[in-house]
């Protein structure tokens, strides 16, 4: 089949047949059709199983319908495919943080939101300013401090 890693700037059929069929589950997860994208994930994923977009996406959609579970199998794989480096990592980062937070594990969704954010993700800063205890206490203050600013107030 040939590398069909997405790194390449050049892609053969193979690879352009998968991403064609990644952009078909995506169309099908936007209109609501969340089982019939994750069967064109499943079948980007048999084409090309080097890829980490296809489990990015499949586990966007197992998210969509409940199954957490199955998703952080996808994200870690994605992780590990990207070698936690580019797109596919940090969009990676960002779901599966998004996952631990719903079960209420803030330190691996920081830990999570913080690789995210070093590739990039703004997204991802926000978090982990949001998930830093400090840092929404400090926020908090200088709110106030330029909310009593603007309303004339100076303490001396």
């Amino acid at each position: 089949m040939g590398d069909c890693r997405h790194r390449r700037v050049r892609m053969n059929h193979s690879e352009e047949a998968e991403d064609l069929i990644q952009k078909e589950g995506v169309l099908f997860a936007e209109s609501g059709h969340v089982h019939k994208a994750i069967d064109k994930f499943n079948e980007a994923i048999e084409k090309c199983p080097v890829n980490p977009s296809a489990f990015n996406n499949r586990a966007q959609a197992l998210r969509l319908i409940g199954k957490p579970e199955e998703a952080l199998a996808d994200l870690n794989q994605a992780i590990s495919l990207s070698n936690g480096v580019g797109r596919s990592a940090c969009q990676a980062f960002v779901q599966r943080a998004m996952i631990h937070r719903l079960h209420g594990d803030d330190d691996s969704a920081r830990a999570d939101f913080q690789k995210a954010a070093e590739l990039g993700s703004s997204f991802a800063k926000m978090q982990v300013v949001a998930l830093n205890p400090y840092a929404a206490m400090c926020n908090k203050m200088l709110s106030e401090v330029f909310s009593n600013l603007k309303k004339g107030k100076i303490d001396q």
